[in-house]
């Protein structure tokens, strides 16, 4: 292959490309990773919130300062 006048063996390329899926892949993985971690943290808050946890508190600090 030709680019600019310079001869890029098909080899090189093909490594490039490779090395580019790669990191791409593994972009793909942390992204899903992260995702995962922020549903799980949010159905932690909703269960919580389900449970009345956060109106105790609520109540216990309102107590508290009045």
């Amino acid at each position: 292959m030709d680019l600019f006048g310079i001869v890029i063996p098909f080899w090189a390329i093909l490594i490039v490309i490779i090395l580019i899926i790669v990191v791409i892949w593994k972009l793909i993985k942390f992204a899903i990773k992260v995702l995962i971690v922020i549903i799980v943290f949010l159905a932690i808050l909703i269960g919580l919130d389900f449970l009345g946890v956060f109106s105790w508190i609520n109540e216990n600090i309102i107590s508290l300062l009045m």
